[in-house]
């Protein structure tokens, strides 16, 4: 992608998640995803109705009238977004790309955290660990992710998500929300990493995908299909009822283990098409965690 290109949608990509931020997700974030605890801000004189807990005695006795404390949440937080860059994220059959979408979730996520004062790091991942971006705040570093996440060119093809989930617990000593992005498609085995993963962290899983990939059409004849991560091709004769059929019962099956899994390990998750509403989904990702 050219200079030019990649900064107009850099500056694209912004304003929409921007807006979306300040207007629809103000509030929402922040109590979906709590801080550590609370700290102690100051001390002020004591109201009916304080908790008598809250009493500061050595200050009381001080000034001979009574004196609370007053605790603040400790908001601060690290954001991580692992994100999935794979070959098979570059199928879209409707209104985007998988990618695309990928990109404005994650843009999302990091302006909502932005607002709150929380730290934004990304993990970028195929079948190697592509890159490592360290939690950061500020505009700037979020700018720098937008950009990354449009622009980035991976060097692998596969999907390996527990290499991802690995190096998300070896980099983030302290627990972190963390945001996976992906359509989840890994031919691997990456049960124990989540597990391990989930225990340390607060990890959210993020799917998307098209619509295509659940349902083949009818009746368009003999579809030539690439498998994007491997280059495999095959022709599927999207006629035959049988041949689509086997194809959705396919998918129910995936995503049925994918649900189960994620439950077992208690992690947050929700599903997004790329001709869904991304918005709504997130939004009822949040109501389910305050």
């Amino acid at each position: 992608m050219e200079t030019t290109e990649l900064l107009r949608r850099v500056r694209q990509i912004e304003i929409k998640t921007r807006a979306l931020t300040n207007n629809i997700f103000a509030g929402e974030y922040h109590s979906a995803f709590k801080g550590r605890g609370m700290s102690f801000a100051e001390v002020r004189e004591y109201q009916p109705g304080d908790d008598v807990r809250d009493i500061d005695w050595n200050v009381t006795a001080r000034l001979g009238h009574p004196y609370v404390k007053v605790f603040e949440e400790e908001r601060e937080l690290t954001v991580m977004l692992i994100v999935d860059v794979s070959a098979s994220l570059d199928f879209g059959s409707r209104q985007r790309y998988q990618r695309d979408l990928v990109a404005e979730i994650a843009a999302t996520l990091a302006f909502s955290a932005m607002q709150t004062g929380d730290k934004v790091g990304v993990i970028f991942f195929s079948d190697r660990i592509e890159k490592f971006i360290p939690p950061k705040k500020g505009r700037h570093h979020i700018l720098y992710i937008i950009r990354e996440l449009l622009g980035f060119e991976p060097a692998g093809r596969r999907t390996d998500i527990g290499q991802a989930l690995e190096c998300l617990v070896s980099t983030q000593r302290k627990r972190s929300i963390a945001f996976v992005l992906s359509d989840f498609l890994d031919r691997a085995d990456y049960v124990r990493p989540l597990t391990v993963a989930a225990r340390s962290h607060d990890l959210v899983a993020v799917q998307v995908y098209d619509r295509r990939m659940a349902e083949l059409p009818a009746g368009v004849g003999l579809l030539k299909v690439v498998d994007a991560e491997t280059g495999h091709e095959q022709y599927i004769d999207t006629s035959s009822r049988r041949i689509r059929d086997a194809h959705s019962r396919w998918w129910r099956e995936q995503q049925e283990w994918l649900d189960q899994t994620l439950n077992r390990c208690g992690v947050d998750h929700v599903s997004v098409a790329t001709d869904g509403d991304y918005v709504r989904a997130l939004m009822t990702l949040f109501a389910r965690r305050r």
